[in-house]
Formats: C-alpha cells, sequence, structure tokens
C-alpha cells in the first residue's frame, strides 16, 4: 500500500501538458494546441456539442477562458494547461499600449494640404496643357 493518504475526491489522471505564452487563452485554441482536433473549426464543434469538459464540468461555451492550472478534457484525453507568464490584466494592457511611442509626425507639406478647403483647391488649378502634350496621343474624333 501507499504511504499517501487517499481522499475520496481526488483523481488522478494521465494528462498532457500544453504550454501556452499568454493567458487566458480560449478553449478552442487549446484543443488546437493540443492535436485533439483537426482545427478551429472542429474545435468549436466539438465544443458546442458538449464533448469537452473544463475542470471537471461540461463546457459549451467556445471562446471560454482557460489559465494555467486548468484541466481541459476530451475523448477520453486529458490537457493540464501550463504558462509562465502571469494573468494579462486588461487594464495593464492599456498601459503598454498607451506607453508604445507614436507614430513620427507627417512632413509639413500634406500637413498644409489637409488645411486648405476644396474652395481653394479649385483656384489653384495648373494651367492646363493641350491634351496631346499630356499623352503624347492624338484626340480621337467620332
Amino acid at each position: 500500500m501507499s504511504d499517501q493518504p487517499q481522499d475520496e475526491d481526488e483523481i488522478y489522471v494521465d494528462a498532457q501538458e500544453v504550454f501556452i505564452d499568454e493567458q487566458p487563452i480560449e478553449l478552442y485554441k487549446v484543443l488546437k494546441l493540443g492535436n485533439l482536433v483537426g482545427g478551429g473549426g472542429e474545435a468549436k464543434m466539438v465544443i458546442a456539442e458538449g464533448y469537452v469538459g473544463l475542470n471537471g464540468e461540461l463546457e459549451q461555451r467556445k471562446r471560454c477562458k482557460v489559465f494555467d492550472g486548468d484541466l481541459v478534457s476530451f475523448n477520453d484525453e486529458y490537457l493540464l494547461i501550463v504558462c509562465e507568464q502571469p494573468v494579462a490584466d486588461p487594464k495593464e494592457q492599456l498601459a503598454q499600449k498607451k506607453n508604445k511611442p507614436a507614430k513620427p509626425a507627417k512632413p509639413a507639406s500634406k500637413a498644409k494640404s489637409k488645411d486648405k478647403t476644396a474652395k481653394s483647391k479649385l483656384d489653384n488649378k495648373p494651367v492646363e496643357q493641350p491634351r496631346s502634350a499630356i499623352t503624347k496621343r492624338r484626340p480621337i474624333s467620332f
């Protein structure tokens, strides 16, 4: 017999580890990463039909958020989610986006052209040259 006391609620399963870069991750993506399904469409279908479990409970939400330590079960196979990154906080992501350097300013010539109105554009028409001089083609006569 083993020296470890066994609790009746605990069940030990052989689970394949799925390593992810950031968390949370959607449930259908986990099935794709674990090679349990052929593609995203198939993953969404099996989730919607009720064949996938998350932490011992049936899950039918395709985009259910899965975190580090969660256990996904499908077709008598188990996936354990492993991620070393902390949970991404939406507020922190916004702060990171705000801290990114701004795009460089556009050249002054383009900025000035935006300030002009439509009327001023009509007034500054270039002098029209004869059609044949611009295209070097003869005019068509009907």
